[in-house]
């Protein structure tokens, strides 16, 4: 994955979450569980922002799934 295409639905839908500013869940292969909000994404990486504010970088091949918090 050496492009970052954004006319792929994923890439879309994370997008419409930073822009909405909406809490997400991000489960990871670790069973790690991170809440926040998403700052940015590239082809490799989505920044999530803590409760704290404080950025976490999480790497997209680490990721189980991603979902709005309810």
């Amino acid at each position: 994955m050496s492009d970052f295409d954004t006319s792929l639905p994923s890439i879309r839908q994370i997008q419409t979450y930073i822009k909405e500013k909406k809490e997400l869940e991000i489960k990871l292969i670790t069973n790690g569980l991170h809440v926040g909000k998403v700052s940015w994404q590239d082809q490799h990486c989505i920044c999530l922002l803590d409760e704290s504010d404080l950025p976490i970088l999480i790497w997209r091949q680490s990721i189980v799934y991603l979902k709005p918090k309810s």
